[in-house]
């Protein structure tokens, strides 16, 4: 039996439960999320498209390491329970921020047809970017979840565009956010609190 995969799933079905659930009921929310709109910025559609396919590249590599090469060692429980945390505690962080913000978009983009102002209270008093930090803690799962030490390096990859998205989201949100940046006074950090 392949455990890692059981409990990979079964971590997956509780983080799509907490969407389901804790998805803000807003209309307008769910339409701007549901489709990439034509004034998404170019650079942000790339690293999208190259974030999927990575993320599927890292959920192949860990379960040809794990579950059928078993290329890496067994660390049983140990890696399995914080891989469990990150997961979990990554969605909370994620949808934290989303319940926040009625304009988080899935894509790059200001959006002036539904009064996109800057949002500087709850998780983003601590941070500017929660959504991206939640999913960077979800990705560090992925390795402990699997047992599979391979996908580190697609974890690494993933983990580094987000880097990149949020100094380049930030840039654009600075030049182009009414009042952003005056926020990025108060609200310090992009990404890590306290220290980036």
């Amino acid at each position: 039996m392949y455990l890692q995969g059981w409990i990979f799933l079964l971590t997956n079905i509780v983080t799509t439960l907490m969407h389901f659930f804790a998805y803000p009921n807003d209309n307008g929310l769910i339409k701007e999320r549901s489709k990439v709109k034509e004034d998404a910025k170019s650079w942000d559609k790339l690293l999208l498209g190259i974030s999927g396919i990575i993320y599927l590249t890292n959920i192949i590599t860990a379960g040809l390491d794990s579950g059928r090469f078993h290329g890496s060692p067994d660390f049983g429980w140990f890696a399995y329970i914080p891989g469990i945390f990150f997961t979990i505690s990554g969605q909370v962080v994620f949808l934290s921020a989303l319940r926040e913000n009625k304009f988080f978009s899935s894509i790059v983009r200001i959006q002036k047809e539904r009064g996109h102002v800057v949002v500087a209270s709850g998780i983003y008093k601590m941070v500017r970017h929660p959504g991206y930090l939640g999913m960077i803690i979800s990705l560090l799962g992925i390795p402990f979840i699997t047992g599979s030490l391979w996908s580190l390096i697609p974890t690494s990859l993933a983990i580094i565009l987000l880097f990149v998205r949020t100094v380049l989201e930030d840039k654009t949100l600075i030049n182009e956010l009414e009042g952003y940046r005056q926020y990025t006074m108060k609200t310090r950090n992009k990404l890590i609190p306290w220290v980036w």
